[in-house]
């Protein structure tokens, strides 16, 4: 069957199928006399280009609009290219943070016929009504307009049953963000500003009425302004439901006794709040004009991991301009005494467009020129160290992050500094694999009894004993060597995780059983 003709097509490439673009629902929401012209296609980036290109083409689009990303402007490059190859009369039209900034020797923009710059929602549906009834645009490259977010219309409607079922929802109250931090596109907005609440949670309502479970705020700063915070989790707990998810990105530092009342009230596995810390270090602090309480910021995570059932996913960045390996491990131990459940380890990205540029020469900032624009050198980390930190990075990911551990990462980083101790068996797991990628659970549990039996002297019962907790806990699918021993039954198969719940289960309260 020939599909239907769509005049216009918005598309992107998400990371994962799980994501849904929040973008292309609100330029569609936008559109006007053209919505019923107009056609979401979304896509990962693991498809190939040409299938991607033929499923396009075949809508016989006469414009095609594409979000372009970080994480997907080398794959949306290639498509583009196919895409003007095989009909050179479509008109591509692009968009997106990874094209706003820095786009003139951009060889996508080269490519397609025209470039929206910053916010589309009004100037998309502007171009798309000259590109098909005229008169012709006479520039390449437009500036996107700010309207005031009262005149935008509500993107949420557009989420089909499909994505309440399967995807993460994003959502968001305000756009913008107060603050300064150079490393962030966000340092270039004037100031975060709020949608209209009483009209923004009636579109959360019909959200909830249709089914939807799972809702991600993207908003920068959701606890700037705590009348607004306050209405919005207490809508949420009105609806407390199985299978509730929300997330939250908040301000380290500014959490008001009033917000902690609400969000003591959540039971476990419904709230996750997303916490940039970033770095302790006062002077870099300063140095990329990132304003910070750190004293206020620990005491605030202390507070949620003790006294709530929050999930709290707390964010590092290694290889910021002046920090040293020292500070950055001062900084590691000082996060994770507060015993957050996850620690996001990432290296420092040079985004297109921030002022973070400004250091690299009196820092020696030295940054891969392929995205993701990842640090490769400073002046105080050495290309060598900034690769043994991406290897912990990923390492604690598998190791810490993914709660399977639970029992043994404290006897893992148990010392004076877990920084340190960790950093040490990264070093000997990358000497002794050469892998950071394809280490099963069972890998990861045999790597782990090797590392504490003869490289720390640990007693080779004891470590047997806290790797059977964590590994029959995590959902054991097959038999470690090192459990061989101990595992005297067959094993379960597990059900494959269904929600973001199951991961958060895995950091549940509980001490370790043994002190090795």
């Amino acid at each position: 069957m020939t599909p239907p003709r769509s005049a216009i097509i918005l598309c992107t490439l998400n990371a994962k199928y799980i994501h849904a673009s929040l973008g292309l629902r609100y330029l569609l929401a936008q559109m006007g006399s053209l919505t019923s012209q107009t056609a979401i296609r979304e896509f990962t980036i693991t498809r190939r280009p040409q299938e991607l290109a033929d499923e396009l083409l075949a809508l016989q689009p006469s414009i095609i609009g594409l979000g372009v990303y970080i994480w997907n402007v080398t794959e949306t490059t290639a498509l583009v290219r196919l895409l003007k190859a095989a009909r050179p009369d479509v008109k591509l039209v692009l968009g997106g943070p990874e094209v706003s900034y820095e786009w003139e020797a951009q060889e996508i923009v080269r490519l397609a016929d025209y470039l929206i710059t910053g916010w589309g929602d009004v100037g998309f549906p502007r171009l798309c009504q000259a590109l098909l009834f005229g008169p012709q645009p006479l520039m390449k490259v437009m500036a996107g307009e700010q309207p005031t977010l009262d005149q935008l219309a509500l993107p949420y409607a557009h989420y089909t049953d499909t994505d309440l079922a399967h995807r993460l929802l994003y959502v968001e109250a305000s756009r913008g963000c107060p603050f300064k931090c150079e490393f962030c596109l966000s340092s270039l907005d004037q100031t975060a500003k709020a949608f209209p609440l009483d009209h923004f949670l009636d579109a959360m309502d019909a959200l909830y009425q249709r089914g939807a479970r799972n809702f991600k705020f993207v908003d920068r700063t959701f606890n700037l302004k705590i009348d607004t915070s306050a209405r919005i989790l207490q809508f949420f707990l009105d609806r407390l439901t199985e299978g509730l998810f929300v997330h939250f990105e908040v301000i380290p530092d500014h959490l008001p006794d009033r917000l902690k009342a609400l969000i003591a009230q959540f039971p476990p596995g419904v709230l996750q709040l997303e916490v940039g810390v970033q770095t302790f270090n006062l002077e870099v602090q300063q140095r990329i004009s990132r304003r910070q309480d750190n004293d206020k910021t620990v005491a605030n995570l202390r507070w949620l991991v003790e006294q709530s059932q929050a999930h709290l996913h707390v964010d590092l960045i290694f290889g910021l301009p002046g920090e040293s390996l020292d500070s950055i491990a001062a900084g590691f131990d000082r996060l994770y005494a507060t015993r957050p459940h996850e620690i996001q380890l990432g290296l420092l990205k040079r985004l297109r467009g921030t002022p973070i540029t400004r250091h690299s020469a009196a820092h020696g900032m030295v940054y891969d020129t392929h995205p993701p624009y990842t640090v490769q050198q400073t002046a105080e980390l050495e290309s060598a160290t900034v690769q043994r930190l991406a290897r912990m990075a990923r390492y604690w990911d598998l190791v810490a992050n993914s709660g399977r551990f639970r029992q043994t990462l404290p006897v893992l980083v148990k010392g004076d500094s877990a920084f340190a101790r960790f950093l040490a068996w990264s070093d000997w797991l990358w000497q002794t694999t050469a892998k950071t990628h394809g280490l099963t659970p069972e890998n990861l549990v045999d790597a782990l009894f090797d590392y504490l039996t003869t490289q720390r002297g640990s007693a080779t019962p004891d470590v047997r004993a806290v790797l059977l907790q964590d590994y029959l806990a995590s959902g054991a699918r097959a038999r470690p060597n090192c459990l061989q021993v101990l595992l005297t039954r067959p094993l379960t198969q597990p059900q494959k995780p269904t929600s973001l719940m199951q991961r958060q289960g895995r950091h549940g309260q509980g001490q370790t059983q043994l002190d090795l």
